[in-house]
């Protein structure tokens, strides 16, 4: 993997490239901004275990952590801030999809109640991110009740991700079967975190 790979993983700009991908994954959930992470933090396990010193400069696990947890924060307050400014136009969007209104109304239940796991949880699952940080700003919720939420959510998913490609390079090395059982483990991740967020509000109908 890093053999074809090498000359991105193996420079500075990775870093670049990962926030970038986080940032803008709030917008585009298709961006592969946890397989990058992920690819990343493989680099860095291998070369921990000398598998890879033809790559001179691997990323720095806490470095990578960092870097996706700001891009995340800041990618949730953009998507935020646009929602609040323009919450009619966000409120009318919500209100066309049952999914998406349940998903408002029990995230500001959760925020305004202190008990934001909500936003946690929603940072794994599929476009979660998306419905909560639009959801908080067209509800008006404050950027002190969201924010903190926004900041564990990112630094959990970053962490986890990171830990996931670290450890797989660790047990299985620089192979392109340690990212795949990596990505099943976020993808497995992200599944759970949709059913959590879908079961109460189909109980409720």
């Amino acid at each position: 993997m890093l053999e074809s790979l090498g000359s991105l993983i193996g420079s500075p700009w990775i870093y670049a490239i990962v926030a970038v991908s986080v940032l803008f994954d709030v917008f585009l959930p298709v961006l592969p901004s946890g397989l990058l992470v992920i690819m990343a933090a493989t680099a860095a396990a291998a070369a921990g275990t000398g598998a890879t010193r033809h790559v001179q400069d691997v990323p720095d696990i806490l470095v990578l952590i960092l870097c996706a947890t700001t891009a995340s924060v800041l990618g949730d307050f953009v998507a935020y801030r646009l929602a609040r400014r323009d919450g009619g136009r966000f409120d009318r969007a919500i209100a066309r999809s049952r999914r998406l209104t349940s998903a408002q109304e029990r995230l500001g239940v959760a925020v305004a109640r202190g008990g934001g796991a909500l936003v946690v949880i929603a940072r794994f699952a599929p476009a979660g991110r998306s419905v909560v940080s639009i959801g908080a700003g067209a509800a008006r919720r404050t950027s002190r009740e969201f924010l903190p939420w926004s900041a564990l959510a990112g630094l959990v998913w970053a962490g986890y991700s990171v830990g996931l490609g670290y450890f797989g390079g660790h047990w299985l090395g620089a192979t392109w079967l340690a990212t795949a059982v990596s990505l099943a483990a976020l993808v497995i991740a992200g599944a759970g975190a949709a059913y959590v967020m879908r079961r109460p509000a189909a109980a409720t109908r």
